[in-house]
């Protein structure tokens, strides 16, 4: 209803401008109720002329065409029709428009010749007729100008478009290039190492076992760790060579991630918060991620310590932090490395926001936290 505002308010302010001259032109008849009923048609066949132009085209040139022959207002009558024939031009219709035109100019010189004053009728006639004539051809110019200038507008979007949805597919294939680059060499590479320590780890195991030995803590911490970087390691091949499929790791797999470490001579203690539910899958995976990562510095940096991972769930927002009692202090800063960074833009790249420095009791403190409520 809206976009059919200001057609309504138009033909309610050419109705008004109708009857005023009517009623204050020398030369004009009485209104009548049947002629204000005529501008009302009219005012209301403008409010629809957007949605129907054709039929609102014919409404307003018929009771425009009455409303001269009864009251004889003069020019003021054909401007409902400019307006209506404006439009139907604009919206492609330019039989219609030209003929509406043709009808109007040819009943408004009718009755011109059938009133005009017998010292001067041609003189008259010829004024008005110009006079209309040149309105009337504006008007259906100015609504093919108008269509043309609205079509050029929606060729030139629609070329925007292509373009843009062309640099996507290019960027989107020079990516897809560089996913099969980086999984190929971290297959040559990384996953060859990580072979190699796993089976070396195993070997010595199984010796161990053989020899009637049990294998250290630390041996074993080894195998279970490897076993498991080849496991992520197998599934970021897949995800970077085919990108729809979705990461297997989440924060239902932070318990096994606590085992490992506690495997690897840290006590780690898991607490969950608020209620768990489904979460988008990048939040998700870089809370796992943040917590993995976390874990990680604790074993390589802290020494001697103990972990505690947090998992809050609210409406809102999902906190995961990792503390740790071990050596930093908030007199010895840390250099963030590679681990923090990569943490901070796994965050930040989803809008959440991440603290990861040394606390005051010592020891070390990451907190990440990832908005809830809306699209990432």
């Amino acid at each position: 209803m809206r976009p059919d505002l200001p057609y309504a308010l138009g033909g309610v302010a050419l109705g008004v401008l109708l009857l005023g001259n009517a009623a204050l032109a020398p030369d004009a008849g009485p209104v009548r109720a049947i002629d204000v009923a005529l501008v009302l048609v009219m005012a209301a066949a403008l409010a629809v002329c957007r949605r129907y132009p054709v039929m609102a085209l014919i409404a307003v040139t018929a009771a425009m065409l009455a409303v001269h022959v009864r009251a004889h207002p003069g020019v003021s009558a054909a401007f409902p029709v400019l307006g209506a024939v404006y439009v139907v031009a604009w919206r492609g219709r330019r039989s219609a428009a030209a003929l509406a035109s043709l009808v109007f100019l040819g009943g408004f010189l009718a009755r011109d010749i059938s009133v005009a004053p017998v010292d001067r009728p041609g003189q008259l006639i010829v004024e008005r007729t110009a006079l209309l004539l040149g309105w009337f051809v504006a008007a259906n110019i100015a609504g093919l100008v108008a269509r043309q200038r609205r079509a050029y507008l929606e060729q030139v979007e629609q070329r925007a478009m292509e373009a843009e949805r062309t640099r996507e597919e290019m960027a989107l294939r020079r990516a897809g290039e560089e996913r099969l680059r980086i999984a190929r060499d971290l297959h040559d590479s990384l996953t060859h190492n990580i072979s190699v320590i796993k089976v070396q780890a195993g070997i010595a195991v199984h010796l161990a076992r053989k020899h009637g030995e049990e294998p250290t803590a630390a041996l074993l911490a080894i195998q279970e760790a490897s076993g498991a970087a080849m496991r992520e390691l197998r599934a970021t091949l897949d995800v970077l060579r085919s990108p729809s499929d979705a990461d297997c790791v989440g924060l239902a797999r932070v318990g096994e991630l606590a085992e490992r470490t506690r495997a690897a001579g840290v006590p780690v203690q898991v607490t969950v918060t608020g209620q768990p539910r489904d979460l988008p899958a990048e939040v998700d995976q870089a809370g796992y991620r943040v917590v993995q990562e976390a874990l990680t510095n604790v074993a390589r940096h802290a020494g001697p310590a103990t972990a505690q991972i947090h998992v809050e769930y609210a409406p809102a927002q999902l906190t995961v932090s990792v503390t740790d009692d071990g050596q930093a202090s908030p007199d010895r800063p840390v250099t963030p490395g590679v681990g923090l960074r990569g943490m901070g833009e796994r965050v930040t790249g989803l809008g959440g926001s991440l603290n990861a420095a040394p606390h005051d009791g010592g020891g070390f403190a990451v907190r990440a936290r990832f908005p809830l409520d809306g699209p990432a």
